[in-house]
């Protein structure tokens, strides 16, 4: 059952197309990624889906309601934590949190138990009533994220949640975003951390130009695109990366520090080409890895294609 459905969704900026006929659906419970380039579209797309901004054509279905006819109704169904934190600087954590609650009819003895369970979550409880403006920019993300999830919605939207994160918080909200999901609440997230996404989330989204190059999970994305596996090796001596792209074998050749890494459609004919290649120059292996395509190549594969067809 799908918990988000967008049809044929269009925004235009002046002669801008910025969002161009996007269809698509999310189902109940899942963690839907949102990927594409910079200018591709994701943030346009996120505030139509969130009614911060109207679409010129097309519709946006919350859990079944229509977002044009009822904004309100659909919009306590959902969190939504914007790429720029809209946390208030001037009031404590906790304050931050109560604030958020009381435009969602919460009750002022319900709401402050609720405020301290997820400051509790969030590890801010030492910090409750410090301002927020004296907070590190991975401290002030939690709080935003607090506030967003205080009426427990059926949805989160997060746009670049982790971006520019300290490793401990970045470690803390996706930990939290998992836990929210295994009880329930169906995840929306934009991120230009594509290993992020490989990892949380079940389906992914790419945009590109406006337009949806490609909607499924990251391992049946990744099998898409076998000619991007690849084997990545080093020697004990220095090579000349040439000699091995004369094999015919490789349609890439990388370099990346001491390592080299070779792209094919046949890993094991490749690997038993090395073995001969390093053989016949008395070279010795000093690592090697035979490697799956990734969600990152998927994703280049996918929005070159694009670029290319526009």
């Amino acid at each position: 059952m799908c918990i988000i459905r967008v049809e044929r969704l269009q925004k235009r900026f002046k002669s801008i197309v910025a969002v161009d006929n996007v269809s698509f659906g999310v189902e109940k419970g899942e963690i839907f990624g949102f990927l594409g380039p910079n200018g591709a579209g994701k943030t346009t797309t996120i505030r139509m889906l969130t009614g911060l901004l109207t679409p010129d054509s097309g519709d946006v279905f919350i859990d079944g309601i229509d977002m044009r006819q009822s904004p309100i109704i659909a919009k306590m169904k959902m969190g939504v934590i914007p790429e720029m934190g809209n946390v208030y600087v001037d009031l404590t954590a906790k304050q931050n949190i109560i604030l958020s609650g009381k435009f969602y009819g919460i009750s002022r003895g319900e709401l402050d138990r609720i405020a301290d369970d997820l400051l509790d979550r969030f590890e801010l409880s030492e910090r409750r009533d410090d301002l927020v403006k004296n907070f590190s920019k991975g401290m002030k993300q939690r709080v935003n994220i607090a506030s967003a999830i205080v009426h427990s919605p059926e949805i989160l939207f997060l746009d670049e949640p982790t971006s520019g994160l300290d490793v401990q918080s970045q470690r803390l909200i996706k930990d939290i975003i998992k836990e929210m999901n295994q009880t329930g609440t169906t995840i929306f997230l934009t991120t230009h951390n594509i290993e992020e996404a490989n990892i949380l989330c079940d389906r992914v989204g790419i945009i590109n130009r406006g337009k949806i190059a490609a909607i499924d999970t990251p391992e049946r994305l990744k099998r898409a695109f076998e000619e991007t596996q690849s084997v990545e090796i080093s020697f004990d001596k220095p090579i000349d990366g040439s000699l091995i792209e004369e094999s015919k074998m490789v349609s890439r050749v990388e370099k990346r520090g001491d390592k080299w890494k070779l792209y094919t459609d046949n890993p094991d004919k490749l690997v038993k080409y090395l073995a001969e290649f390093a053989q016949d120059r008395d070279l010795a292996f000093t690592s090697m890895e035979i490697c799956g395509a990734s969600l990152e190549d998927a994703f280049m594969k996918l929005t070159e294609v694009r670029e290319r067809a526009s």
